[in-house]
């Protein structure tokens, strides 16, 4: 799956109801929402009708003026309203229904190769990152985000405390960010 750049243009479209960028919206952003969503523990009936809220409050949104104020950024837009959607979601879950700890639901157990593969290159591209990174740094990175380990061990495991651990992490976090954006604008990693 390649990555789509969002500008102004796409954007204006999409408000006007431009039927071949509308199409556009639904094909691109259904196989990402499928993605985010296959990934947490619902069913898939339920998956569809989070994505189609999404999709209804998008539009929406996209229809008021000044709402999409970073049009390169609309896939950042949409994830975010997919968040909100979720968390709505898992609100309603806790109101109206006690469930049991032992209780979990199968999730979706189709085979999403785009998924996987999109997983796959995305992937490709943080050990890229994180190899262009000094050791420490990129030691920090995987101990903290990938292995997610205890942050006390951490500390215990570099010899700092935990507001200097903070510290250290913002920083690495903005070293990888800095090396992102840089390939970013090579045309390296999808934008």
């Amino acid at each position: 799956m390649d990555f789509f750049a969002f500008d102004k243009a796409y954007v204006e479209s999409l408000r006007n109801g431009d039927p071949a960028t509308e199409h556009h919206f639904f094909l691109y952003f259904e196989k990402l929402l499928n993605i985010k969503l296959r990934s947490r523990t619902i069913s898939s009936d339920k998956i569809e009708d989070l994505k189609q809220e999404t999709f209804i409050r998008v539009i929406a949104a996209v229809r008021k003026e000044g709402a999409v104020r970073q049009p390169d950024r609309f896939g950042a837009f949409v994830n975010s309203i997919c968040n909100n959607v979720l968390l709505e979601y898992y609100r309603t879950l806790g109101k109206n229904q006690q469930i049991d700890e032992t209780h979990q639901e199968i999730p979706d157990q189709i085979l999403d190769l785009e998924g996987m593969m999109v997983s796959k290159q995305f992937s490709e591209h943080v050990r890229k990152i994180l190899s262009a990174l000094p050791a420490r740094d990129r030691d920090l990175l995987r101990a903290v985000f990938f292995e997610e380990k205890d942050k006390d061990s951490v500390c215990r495991e570099m010899g700092v405390d935990r507001n200097y651990l903070r510290v250290l992490l913002h920083r690495a976090k903005g070293k990888f960010k800095a090396v992102y954006e840089k390939g970013r604008d090579l045309g390296v990693y999808p934008g």
